[in-house]
């Protein structure tokens, strides 16, 4: 009893330090040079004419002009300091960020690995530690540093990536910004000298810098963005007002002649949406494996080749009340569109034999699920 106590007094004071902390942002991109560290501090400008208690926590520039010139009239917490292997190096100053408690703060290479004796290994945790000061994050990351995509990225540019952040890490944030580039501006942007100096740039467009390695860390990166929002969207948007995304379920039997066709329609309605789709076998005890002959089991396992092949999600259900099934199937995966074939099909003969057709189909009528007949 005791311990339920304690349970329900920790999960209070969770509670508690969540309302308290800092929200965060970040900026990410597909590579570097793509205006990250340009666009935080144009952020941290505005935020500063606006009254806003901003400073700077670490920056990194790479010596570009446009992006030191936007450093002008910010406040910029002092770097620590400290001695490592013989030389002097500087860190950010975890301590005197939060002592200054600014009420937004921004961090730049989010990925960056602290020197040994920090008070932590990476500047990820750093920022956590920000941010359940209370105090506001605005920070920065390329793609190729997400933890999930390490070995995808590998494989796309042949670089191991040595520093990475988890993907918790941009669950956590409040809000994750894309900043994109074409392939080709990118690569402009470089022979203009203005992502690394000029000794650098031959050796770059010969190996991380070349168009199809960009393109490819360019869509990793706007999926990522995308499924972020989509995250979002199920968490913060009410189901009463969310938008619902166009789901479609093709309909098929062994008894059905036109699978082929319904499949194939289906999958052409789903890609003009870019939506998922779904294949629904409803298996009777008239169509058990032992009651039909080989052609039709021979018929059903291509139609379900050709249905994956397509890329849709095969489900299959045992039940003698195929209408009925229908429905709850629909229901349960959030079907928009149920597709199905004419009326003459054998198909379509099984399921009007059932009362429960006239009751699927008054039930569509008082949702949005829409009922095709494809020919």
């Amino acid at each position: 009893m005791e311990s339920d106590k304690e349970r329900s007094v920790e999960h209070f004071l969770e509670l508690i330090k969540r309302s308290r902390r800092g929200k965060f942002k970040i900026y990410i991109g597909m590579s570097a040079g793509v205006g990250k560290s340009y666009r935080m501090l144009l952020e941290a400008q505005a935020l500063l004419r606006n009254g806003i208690d901003v400073k700077i926590g670490y920056i990194e520039t790479h010596k570009r002009k446009e992006t030191e010139a936007l450093l002008e009239g910010l406040p910029i917490i002092p770097r620590r300091k400290l001695f490592y292997k013989g030389k002097e190096l500087e860190e950010m100053d975890l301590k005197a960020i939060i002592n200054s408690h600014p009420e937004v703060v921004i961090v730049d290479e989010l990925a960056h690995t602290n020197i040994e004796g920090s008070p932590n290994e990476k500047r990820w945790q750093d920022v956590v530690q920000i941010l359940n000061a209370g105090i506001n994050v605005i920070s920065a990351v390329n793609i190729q540093h997400l933890e999930s995509l390490n070995e995808e990225v590998e494989k796309i540019t042949g670089v191991v990536i040595k520093e990475r952040i988890p993907d918790s890490i941009l669950q956590l944030a409040d809000e994750v910004v894309n900043i994109d580039l074409t392939a080709d501006e990118l690569i402009d942007r470089l022979k203009a000298g203005k992502i690394y100096d000029e000794k650098k740039i031959p050796l770059a467009l010969d190996n991380f810098f070349q168009a199809e390695r960009i393109l490819q860390l360019r869509e990793l990166a706007l999926k990522e963005v995308a499924h972020q929002v989509e995250r979002k969207i199920d968490i913060e948007v009410p189901k009463s007002v969310k938008l619902r995304p166009e789901l479609f379920m093709a309909c098929i039997s062994t008894n059905d002649e036109s699978a082929k066709v319904i499949i194939r329609k289906t999958a052409r309605l789903a890609s003009y949406y870019r939506s998922k789709w779904y294949v629904l076998y409803v298996q009777t005890d008239n169509e058990s494996s032992d009651k039909i002959n080989l052609a039709s089991q021979r018929h059903l396992i291509n139609n379900f080749k050709l249905a994956t092949q397509l890329g849709g999600e095969l489900l299959k259900v045992k039940s003698n009340n195929v209408a009925k099934t229908i429905w709850e199937t629909a229901e349960a995966n959030n079907i928009t569109t149920i597709c199905m074939g004419k009326p003459q099909f054998k198909f379509y003969q099984l399921v009007l034999k059932t009362a429960v057709f006239t009751q699927l189909l008054k039930k569509m009528s008082q949702t949005h699920i829409d009922l095709v007949i494809l020919s």
